[in-house]
């Protein structure tokens, strides 16, 4: 291109300086030169095609430089595209076994998780949790916590309070004799949309197990104590028994007129107090073993009739009512399963509803003319078995029928509260806890007052 344009300027110039620039090619007789034109013509023609060629080849040379380096660059990138695409696929697959291991972790957890965004909405729904709610996490992700499990303890004031101050949150809900939860709250250490984890904890087994060792102890203890009480009280009966039976000896023996008759009525009376008080110590050593590790099965109208024979012999005062002397009115079903329990335990039971029935009707003795009546009914309803013992002496107000249950340690010490040594705190323990049955009062003037006891049959 440089020379072509040397070229056109040489010729632009040669025509200031020829007024012909032709004549080159004309003979002498002005006629044209044609054999010189064809020579300068394929002359040029051939520089032209000189210059052409070498410009081809240089740019063939360049194109050929370039297609290498493009090749080279080709093959470079397709080796480093395979290698990314290869780190890829790696990284892909170990993010893969990560999210399965870090999922196959969540949903092996024996706990419920749970895992919330900044909006309480949940992200995270383990296996646990599907089984616990019976909810799918495709059903509950993105939904609120208490839209989605309506059922759990915790308040938005809680996970709040998580949430703004990022300290780990404990609480424990139980129930008594049905569930025990232990649940942890924590705010995860990077602020990033899953923003809390809930794990909520199924402890009902592990507080059963401890509360069974410490009701072992409890007992173990009762047990020692009430044998030690028992075997200190028959001493002094023992004595008390062999002092009357040597006195009432000597006022048969001495002429002492008519006192004799009388003093023979104050010892007969004494000899019926010492043994009234070796029953109580006999009961006292059968409570002290009434507790076994295995259930036993047994006739729940015959451990009734066995606990009436027992309060005739506890319960009698020497200056009012004696058990003995009140009616008991059975009213048994025709046939009553037999039920698995702990027959000496449910001997207590009934003995002390007998007792509690006994003292109601001697202070309400001179309330009423008639004969003082125990009324005992066991039958079988549905898949329980009742017990119902009702009498009609001195009712209880509505505070005596909240407290009759309770341990005394529990309530109030207000001398207005439902007095110890009536309480029925320990044969509602026995139902409630070792029967997992049900145990409750109703009292009023006109109906009389009647406890009523629940048991399973299976």
């Amino acid at each position: 291109m440089k020379q072509l344009l040397t070229l056109i300027v040489l010729a632009s110039l040669s025509l200031r300086a020829h007024a012909d620039i032709f004549a080159v090619f004309r003979e002498q007789d002005g006629s044209t030169n044609w054999q010189y034109i064809a020579n300068t013509s394929a002359s040029l023609l051939i520089l032209t095609l000189l210059f052409v060629l070498i410009f081809l080849v240089r740019a063939h040379r360049r194109a050929m430089r370039s297609n290498r380096a493009l090749t080279e660059i080709k093959a470079t990138l397709e080796d480093r595209v395979a290698e990314r695409t290869a780190d890829l696929r790696e990284t892909a697959d170990q993010l893969r076994k990560r999210e399965a291991y870090i999922g196959s972790i969540v949903n092996s957890m024996p706990v419920m998780l749970i895992g919330l965004n900044q909006a309480l909405q949940v992200t995270q729904w383990n296996k646990v949790a599907e089984d616990t709610t019976g909810r799918p996490f495709a059903d509950v992700a993105g939904m609120n916590l208490w839209a989605a499990h309506p059922a759990i303890t915790l308040t938005e004031e809680q996970v709040r309070s998580v949430l703004d101050s990022g300290q780990t949150l404990k609480v424990k809900h139980t129930q008594r004799g049905q569930y025990s939860f232990d649940i942890t709250l924590y705010r995860l250490e990077h602020d990033d949309d899953t923003g809390i984890v809930i794990l909520i904890s199924d402890i009902t087994k592990q507080v059963n197990a401890e509360s069974k060792v410490a009701e072992r102890d409890k007992l173990s203890a009762l047990g020692e104590l009430a044998s030690a009480m028992a075997y200190d009280i028959s001493l002094p009966i023992n004595t008390i028994f062999k002092r009357v039976s040597a006195a009432r000896q000597q006022i048969e023996a001495a002429e002492l007129g008519p006192v004799t008759e009388f003093l023979l009525k104050e010892v007969e009376t004494v000899r019926q107090s010492a043994q009234q008080s070796k029953a109580i110590a006999q009961n006292l050593l059968e409570l002290a073993g009434s507790h076994h590790n295995t259930r036993q099965t047994a006739d729940v109208s015959a451990v009734m009739d066995r606990s009436i024979e027992l309060a005739k012999d506890l319960f009698t005062n020497s200056d009012g009512l004696a058990f003995r002397d009140i009616e008991i009115r059975r009213s048994y079903a025709a046939t009553l399963p037999q039920i698995s329990c702990f027959p000496s335990e449910l001997e207590q039971v009934f003995t002390r509803l007998l007792r509690s029935a006994f003292y109601a009707l001697q202070d309400g003795a001179e309330l009423s003319d008639n004969k003082p009546r125990i009324s005992v009914e066991v039958g079988e309803f549905m898949d329980s078995l009742w017990i119902k013992v009702g009498h009609r002496g001195k009712c209880l107000n509505a505070d005596e029928q909240l407290d009759i249950f309770e341990p005394f340690f529990a309530i109030s010490t207000n001398q207005t509260s439902f007095p110890v040594e009536h309480r029925l705190s320990y044969p509602y323990f026995i139902i409630t806890e070792h029967h997992r049955g049900h145990m409750s009062v109703t009292s009023d003037e006109q109906l009389g007052t009647s406890f009523n006891i629940q048991l399973p049959l299976d």
